[in-house]
């Protein structure tokens, strides 16, 4: 008997048999457990997707520009950086985590390069809308962080891009809009177009829904010709808006100075601290009208208070009109000398007399301080009279304030130059086109213009030059 172990061989019912020809015959199976195809058995271990279909899988890869997501499919979904959230040039890293199990939306089941294309912002999109159409029906409030700011307002994060227009931040409108990003903030819903992919949102008309009792005391205890302080909030282009404390009233560009106002810019600027006084407050609409120049001084009422009918004063020509011109005889008070009134001698248009940035003596002859009109004269002017408060301390004067002083041309510049260098109109020793040497005094005597028969004849075509009285 040999030590030698004879090897074992299988049974035919476990591993098959060989015939007497050496065919070999497998074993028979007995019991089918997949009841399918193998075929079919791999298949049905795989989810089946279709486009616009919500998936739910893990995150598996992260890179720069992509994300890879197990949905159970037979290859990872990709997601691209812009489809990962609402948010512009995000870090997918920053957005998702790997493990992390997401909601993404079928874009495309294969694209050119097989790929099976998910968004996760589109499938926030579909959850998001239901939510905003609901609040929109109940006229409820969403909130969200601000998350960009574009052009003409901001982006807010409400599960999708919300659109919070500039003019609809505050209760006044904000020019800088780039303190709000980051912050959380309310909102109603005042616009909504799914096919668009467009919702609107006011912070306004939240504002103005929860401070509405505060608004209505505050607008109760404000009354027309009060005097308030305020800080200005906003400078647009008809005016300018002064927060009360409590709330906003509108100073119109016609009510910030007695002068006129190109810009309210040239004014107020945003910060200022001003003191301005009730004009209007209406209920209904929740508009508070305010002035600026109601609290300062009217330059036509000093002036009216200053001066009379008759004076001599010293201006500026500011314009020059058919009619006339017009001559600043005072911090915003214009005055207008008529042509008629512009010389002794016709005169066919004002160029011939005057220009504009001339300076000299006018005499009032018109005050009307209802209708805020002046009429001045020039030619009257060069005849003398009184002059006014304001130049008598520079001039020797009777009691009647009539220049006395002699001829003596040095002692009238030297009148001119303390007048001058005590702040007046212009600069000492200054000449200017068209008037008389500073120093001349409207003492009253009008040029003596000689001239024969023949250049008065050409009268009407040559400029006549009107002298300045001066003191």
């Amino acid at each position: 008997m040999s030590d030698t172990s004879t090897p074992v061989i299988a049974s035919a019912a476990v591993e098959g048999s060989f015939d007497a020809e050496g065919n070999y015959t497998p074993r028979q199976i007995t019991f089918d457990d997949l009841g399918m195809s193998f075929a079919d058995a791999i298949d049905g271990t795989l989810v089946t997707v279709e486009d616009g279909q919500l998936v739910n899988g893990i995150v598996v890869k992260i890179d720069r520009d992509e994300v890879l997501l197990d949905i159970g499919y037979k290859s990872e979904g990709v997601i691209l950086a812009r489809e990962l959230s609402i948010r512009n040039d995000v870090n997918p890293a920053d957005i998702v985590k790997l493990g992390e199990q997401i909601e993404a939306l079928v874009l495309q089941k294969e694209d050119k390069e097989g790929r099976l294309l998910l968004s996760k912002k589109r499938a926030q999109y579909e959850r998001a809308w239901g939510t905003i159409e609901r609040v929109k029906e109940e006229d409820g409030v969403v909130e969200g962080p601000v998350i960009e700011v574009v052009k003409g307002g901001l982006i807010v994060d409400i599960g999708l891009r919300g659109f919070l227009p500039a003019s609809l931040v505050e209760l006044r409108r904000v020019r800088d809009l780039a303190p709000y990003v980051g912050k959380i903030v309310q909102a109603k819903i005042i616009e909504l177009d799914k096919n668009r992919n467009n919702v609107v949102l006011s912070r306004r008309a939240y504002l103005e829904e929860t401070q509405k009792e505060s608004r209505d005391s505050f607008l109760t205890n404000l009354k027309p010709g009060e005097i308030r302080e305020g800080v200005v909030s906003s400078v647009v282009s008809f005016g300018a808006f002064v927060d009360l404390g409590g709330m906003d009233g509108l100073i119109h560009v016609s009510e910030l100075s007695w002068k006129h106002v190109d810009h309210p810019g040239t004014v107020v600027a945003v910060g200022d601290p001003v003191t301005v006084q009730v004009l209007d407050v209406d209920f209904d609409r929740e508009r508070i009208s305010l002035s600026l120049k109601a609290t300062q001084q009217d330059p036509w009422q000093e002036f009216a208070g200053s001066h009379e009918v008759g004076q001599l004063v010293y201006g500026r020509v500011t314009k020059l009109v058919q009619f006339g011109g017009f001559v600043q005889v005072g911090d915003g008070i214009e005055g207008l000398v008529h042509i008629s009134e512009m010389s002794t001698h016709h005169v066919d248009s004002p160029e011939q007399v005057v220009t504009p940035g001339e300076e000299l003596w006018v005499k009032i002859i018109d005050l009307d301080l209802a209708r805020r009109r002046i009429s001045l004269s020039i030619k009257q002017a060069a005849e003398g009279g009184e002059l006014a408060q304001e130049y008598r301390e520079h001039f020797e004067v009777d009691e009647h304030g009539n220049w006395t002083a002699g001829a003596d041309d040095s002692e009238r510049e030297s009148a001119w130059a303390e007048y001058f260098q005590e702040g007046g109109e212009a600069p000492a020793g200054e000449a200017r086109a068209g008037e008389a040497p500073a120093g001349e005094a409207p003492a009253g005597e009008s040029a003596v213009v000689e001239a024969s028969a023949a250049e008065a004849e050409a009268e009407a075509e040559a400029p006549v030059v009107q002298d300045v009285p001066s003191a």
